[in-house]
């Protein structure tokens, strides 16, 4: 008896002692697994309680728990609102990640801890806060009747998916039909992850505009000056046809997250990432393509403090996107990927303006055929995307959901799209936490929409809703 309790006790003792291992490992050189899993929960949960006035425990339980990798349920977070911070930790004890709200800006993830490096690298004087008004959308927020054929489609969960937060259906220049999922509603900021990407590309567009940026523009960043990544045009990473290796596995640790969660500067990982095909010759869908665009198109500004101001200034502002907050990393570039925040409203204003092919009150913010290039394939993608940051087909074709062959699309993470078919002067943006996995195809709501319409011919609200023209980047 005393031989096996001797035994057990070794044994409890060896126990004890793997344990204290395994956890001064795990505290000291956590998995990037971790560091990644814990840099998704506090970015997240930072966004949502901060611009969209959530609740942390809910976010983290709804938003990155419940969809995600199993690991993700150990995770525990903790908001910090006095220094505006939010700590998210595995088990509560390991793999310390932190997210910083910086006002205007939104949250950015800071994994490097460096919160005071975080703070300088955008300006005090942020672009001001814009107020909705009474007016009616897209002036301002007042929505007149619904059409109940739509409203009914909208009202189908299975047309709707799983977990739908927001659906906006815009046709002949107002919102016709709105559905929201409960805890949501019309003023709530919900991220459109890689629709954010179509957007960014707008920005770059509004440049091109001034004359500020081509897409034949080479010898884009000062690292590939004397390689043959300075053959990179513009052109090219609108296209995702850079030739540049990037891995966008969402599944474990792979480029995009290291980019999105492990790096404070989030242009680095891209732009020294190797060429792995010419320059047009391969495409490779890549947020971090995105991000090279948004820190050539600041530098091209010149000037710091407009480039922080210029989405605002340029865009956001005159199109009366009053909710929108486009989030940047920790060293100030704005996350072109994947963090911009803004109302279903707020979205379909962008559509709308897409619709009427970069004109918005009579004013051309974007040049002639600009829009036609986010309609136009490459032929690299064999015709599922565009020259613009935008998808033709994703998940297969037009053609086999039966959907007008004008029709295009943003798309993003978690079962983001918003649809424009200009002819039939319609715009559907659905918003929700649906993974990929669930099989949800936005396709077949838009359809039923459509089959729910009457024939379009009415006039546009908003002047310059000519069809886009082609352009040849």
């Amino acid at each position: 008896m005393r031989f096996v309790l001797r035994v057990l006790k070794a044994l409890a003792l060896l126990l004890v002692l793997v344990i204290t291992v395994a956890a001064g490992w795990l505290f000291v050189w956590p998995p990037e697994l971790l560091r990644v899993g814990d840099g998704y929960a506090a970015k997240i949960v930072c966004s949502n309680v901060f611009i969209a006035g959530r609740n942390a425990d809910e976010v983290l339980e709804n938003d990155v728990q419940a969809p995600g990798n199993p690991l993700l349920r150990l995770v525990r977070v903790s908001v910090d609102r006095a220094n505006n911070r939010v700590t998210a930790r595995f088990m509560g004890l390991f793999a310390s990640s932190y997210a910083l709200y910086r006002g205007a800006f939104g949250c950015t993830s800071v994994p490097d801890g460096n919160f005071e490096a975080a703070a300088d690298a955008v300006p005090f004087d942020a672009p001001g806060k814009m107020e909705a008004n009474a007016a009616p959308w897209p002036e301002g927020e007042s929505v007149g009747d619904r059409d109940e054929r739509i409203a009914a489609v909208l009202n189908d969960p299975g047309l709707a998916g799983p977990a739908m937060r927001a659906i906006v259906v815009v046709r002949d220049g107002r919102i016709v039909a709105e559905a929201y999922g409960p805890g949501f509603s019309a003023k709530t900021p919900l991220i459109g992850w890689s629709m954010t990407k179509t957007v960014n590309a707008a920005i770059v567009g509004r440049l091109m505009l001034d004359g500020k940026i081509s897409f034949d523009d080479d010898h884009l960043l000062a690292q590939w000056k004397n390689d043959r990544r300075g053959g990179i045009k513009v052109s090219d990473l609108l296209g995702m046809e850079s030739g540049l290796a990037f891995n966008e596995d969402y599944g474990n640790v792979a480029d995009v997250t290291r980019m999105l969660y492990l790096d404070p500067d989030m242009v680095s990982l891209p732009a020294n990432a190797p060429m792995e095909a010419a320059p047009g010759q391969r495409f490779r869908y890549s947020s971090g393509t995105a991000v090279l665009l948004s820190r050539i198109w600041m530098d091209r500004i010149g000037n710091a403090q407009a480039a922080f101001s210029y989405p605002h200034d340029a865009l956001f502002s005159p199109l009366g996107m009053t909710s929108a907050v486009f989030e940047l990393d920790a060293r100030g570039t704005f996350a072109g990927s994947s963090y911009l925040y803004a109302t279903a409203h707020d979205w379909a204003r962008f559509g709308q303006f897409l619709l009427q092919d970069g004109v918005w009150n009579g004013q051309r913010l974007l040049p002639e055929g600009f829009v036609g290039a986010m309609r136009t394939p490459t032929a690299a993608s064999n015709g599922r995307y565009t020259q613009g940051q935008a998808w033709l087909a994703p998940g297969g074709s037009n053609a086999a959901f039966g959907l007008p062959e004008d029709t295009f699309w943003l798309t993003g993470h978690d079962g983001q799209s918003m649809a424009i078919v200009p002819s039939a002067k319609l715009i559907v943006v659905r918003l929700g936490l649906t993974p990929g996995w669930l099989g949800y195809q936005p396709q077949t709501l838009l359809r039923a929409i459509l089959a729910a319409s009457p024939q379009s011919g009415a006039p546009q609200q908003q002047a310059g809703s000519q069809q886009p023209t082609q352009a040849q980047p």
